[in-house]
């Protein structure tokens, strides 16, 4: 069932300028936003005021296509209210019309999510009706249950639509397909052949002005819990049945239900030197801006496999990639090759895309020794479809296969709860390293896999 109109809270914040606009003007382009769009804020805005910061949006974060601005101009309806105010959601149930299931999008701060619910319920305008919520799905696993007792109360589960944009991205869908399209890893994928697993997250920059905001976060809450966890699922769970979203999403659980909750001794966390200095962020701040862990997956395919996850701010390089290192050769036939030598597959999710499978291959020359190969599977630099095109225009229609669901956000949160609870002081590292020197004791008798981005190579003539 498609909703038949499109309301968005916090249509004047940051949130709709960078992504919702865009999205919705590409939505417009491709013919499937035919419905009313209707923004609710509390700015004293016309409906031509409405329009124009929608155009002035675009142009500012994305690239204005005229003829299909001009379709999404002619659906933008505005409503203004205060979320506390009765007669604000009166006001956006007769601008609903006859509209019987609109999408509503709290594109807004969690803490404002319980008021906003309760002002549709009361309105009428929850009945029939689907609503999509941003990260973060809570701070902890206490406040995620609460937070779903709030929008349980007004929604059924099936019409309610976790937004994680990172599950929109296109090389985190491609690690979906690449596994189960593919017959010749299946034989391999398990605890006889992978030696471990590694995902790092690595960002060249510090919190770009938004000390506050990060203070009260951490990197554990921004990336982990979510975007890493969400990847690490894509690796490691089980066939599902079909690509519909309760058979992905079981998956899903049941993998975040096999990974052992983290020990304080599987987690080491760092703040790069200068962050107590950043505006809005305390002058003894104990929150980590670096995170490394070692998971343990408690089932029959991954059992004794050690899973290791890192994220961090100001490292050298800006890419998120995985490293899966193969189980060594039985026996060392060339003495010449270094005892370390493994297969490997590597999947780079950003800044480019790249699928590489490692391999050793003889140097010529008279000595038995060899090489490291990469055999490049794939290789792309861009997306076709903007992250929140695809989730919105998902949302739209009903599918929620690229959701979280209610018990798979629980579910995640219990596996990294020890971590949030940690009190002991942050390791120090300096900007432009890879994190604390600490993070190495995690990786028992290996080393840390450090991503380095290179050109693509042109095409041959």
């Amino acid at each position: 069932m498609n909703s038949d109109a499109f309301v968005f809270f916090g249509a004047t914040g940051d949130l709709a300028q960078k992504k919702v606009f865009p999205a919705l003007q590409a939505l417009a382009r491709d013919g499937r936003l035919d419905i009313p769009v209707i923004g609710f804020a509390r700015s004293p805005w016309s409906d031509a005021h409405f329009r124009e910061h929608a155009k002035k949006s675009i142009e500012q974060h994305d690239t204005l296509d005229p003829a299909a601005f001009e379709r999404l101009a002619r659906h933008l309806h505005y409503v203004r209210g205060d979320y506390t105010d009765p007669a604000a959601f009166e006001r956006l149930a007769k601008a609903l019309g006859s509209a019987k299931h609109p999408l509503h999008y709290l594109a807004i701060a969690p803490s404002r999510f319980e008021m906003v619910v309760r002002g549709l319920h009361a309105a009428g305008c929850t009945e029939g009706a689907r609503v999509v919520v941003e990260k973060p799905f809570g701070r902890d696993l206490a406040s995620a249950r609460e937070l779903n007792a709030t929008l349980h109360a007004s929604f059924d589960e099936s019409a309610i639509f976790r937004i994680d944009h990172y599950l929109g991205k296109e090389p985190v869908q491609n690690l979906l397909y690449y596994r189960f399209a593919n017959s010749f890893l299946e034989p391999i994928w398990n605890r006889n052949h992978v030696a471990s697993v590694q995902i790092t997250m690595a960002e060249a920059f510090g919190v770009q002005g938004r000390g506050a905001f990060y203070d009260e976060v951490g990197a554990t809450r921004d990336v982990v819990q979510n975007h890493l966890l969400q990847v690490l699922a894509l690796l490691a769970m089980d066939p599902p049945v079909n690509t519909g979203a309760d058979a992905l999403r079981d998956e899903k659980l049941r993998l975040f239900r096999a990974i052992r909750p983290l020990a304080t001794d599987q987690v080491v966390r760092g703040q790069f030197a200068g962050y107590r200095n950043e505006t809005g962020v305390a002058p003894n701040s104990n929150v980590e801006t670096y995170v490394a862990m070692r998971l343990a997956i408690d089932n029959w395919r991954w059992a004794g496999v050690p899973i290791y996850i890192r994220a961090g701010k100001n490292l050298p390089l800006t890419c998120t990639e995985v490293q899966v290192e193969l189980v060594r050769p039985p026996q060392r036939l060339f003495p010449d090759d270094p005892p370390h030598a493994a297969n490997t597959l590597r999947f780079r999710l950003s800044p480019d895309v790249l699928i590489a499978q490692g391999a050793r291959v003889k140097a010529p020359g008279e000595a038995m020794a060899g090489r490291d190969v990469e055999l490049i599977a794939r290789r792309a630099a861009h997306e076709d479809r903007l992250p929140y095109e695809r989730l919105l225009g998902d949302a739209l229609r009903g599918d929620a296969a690229l959701f979280t669901r209610d018990d798979c956000v629980e579910a995640a949160w219990a596996v990294v709860q020890p971590a949030l609870n940690e009190t002991a002081p942050v390791e120090p590292y300096e900007p432009g390293t890879w994190g604390p020197a600490g993070a190495a004791r995690l990786i028992a008798g290996g080393h840390w896999h450090n991503p380095h981005l290179t050109p693509p190579t042109p095409p041959s003539a």
